[in-house]
């Protein structure tokens, strides 16, 4: 059992849930592709305020794998949520959160595929036992909506998104050895590099709309929380059990974001949110007592 993982993926669904409700509070006050831009804008002053020194020591090293440092944050960082935001142009928030679940399932297959680390049959059940447990909150307690989702190109989209990920979560085994503010600030380069084009496009017949007061406090959020904080225990949480394990967390969120819309938009909770916060719980649990012994999974 590593309590210290276990709290860093946590810490960063939670976070991730945060972005997700800042998502739906941000409606009105900023638009998604400037929020995208922002937020990375943000991120980056900050984490290359804070980092000269780093950076400066670890250079040769950075020189070295800065290709692989922008492709982190051009697709881990920024083009994921890129992509989610416009699956959701075209798809609806259920299949979204389905879907997403399945990132996981991802993380195994791409990790198998490249360095052939097999997943327990456990981790596979405990991934089954979490993917209900999403699919309750998704459907609002009512598993029979999944027969009846209308899948289009957004869902064609999200899938991509969720490749994105996995193939982003089981790449970072090739993560050099730096300082976490240097491993921090270059894909903040990256993730530049996807957000401020998407802005452009974006904004191609309307102009830049800029945000309103609400609308800064929300990047503010964002920049620091879901885009630094986030970032950083996740990638630590992988590194200390493995891509397979750690993934399955990503399967909290939706949970985390269900407690965070009652205490903040104040929406309702239901007896199914229970049941499916039970679900993800024993999935996770039950993944973790039967993992491979012998390595990092």
């Amino acid at each position: 059992m590593n309590l210290k993982a276990y709290g860093f993926l946590l810490i960063a669904s939670l976070l991730w849930a945060g972005n997700m409700v800042a998502g739906k509070l941000a409606v009105g006050h900023i638009t998604p592709a400037m929020l995208s831009a922002a937020r990375w804008v943000l991120a980056a002053g900050i984490i290359f305020a804070v980092s000269i020194k780093p950076l400066k020591r670890d250079w040769p090293v950075i020189k070295r794998n800065l290709p692989l440092l922008l492709a982190y944050g051009f697709f881990g960082f920024a083009a994921f949520n890129i992509v989610l935001y416009t699956a959701l142009e075209h798809t609806t928030a259920i299949n979204v959160v389905i879907e997403d679940a399945g990132i996981p399932l991802v993380i195994m297959l791409v990790n198998f595929a490249l360095f052939r680390v097999k997943a327990s049959w456990a981790q596979i059940a405990g991934f089954l036992v979490t993917l209900i447990g999403v699919g309750l909150t998704a459907t609002h307690g009512d598993l029979s909506r999944i027969a009846q989702l209308d899948l289009n190109i957004g869902d064609a989209l999200m899938l991509l998104a969720v490749l994105i990920y996995g193939v982003y979560t089981v790449t970072l085994k090739y993560k050099p050895d730096i300082h976490w503010q240097s491993l921090m600030a270059v894909p903040t380069l990256g993730a530049l590099m996807a957000a401020i084009p998407y802005l452009l496009w974006m904004s191609r017949d309307t102009g830049i709309v800029w945000p309103d007061a609400t609308g800064w406090w929300i990047v503010l959020y964002c920049g620091l929380l879901p885009s630094l904080v986030s970032q950083v225990t996740y990638i630590r949480g992988v590194e200390l059990i493995g891509p397979n394990r750690a993934g399955l967390f990503i399967n909290t969120i939706p949970l985390f974001g269900v407690v965070l819309s009652v205490l903040i938009p104040r929406e309702p909770l239901h007896g199914f949110h229970f049941a499916a916060l039970g679900l993800i719980v024993a999935g996770i649990v039950f993944a973790e007592w039967g993992r491979p012994k012998a390595s990092l999974a």
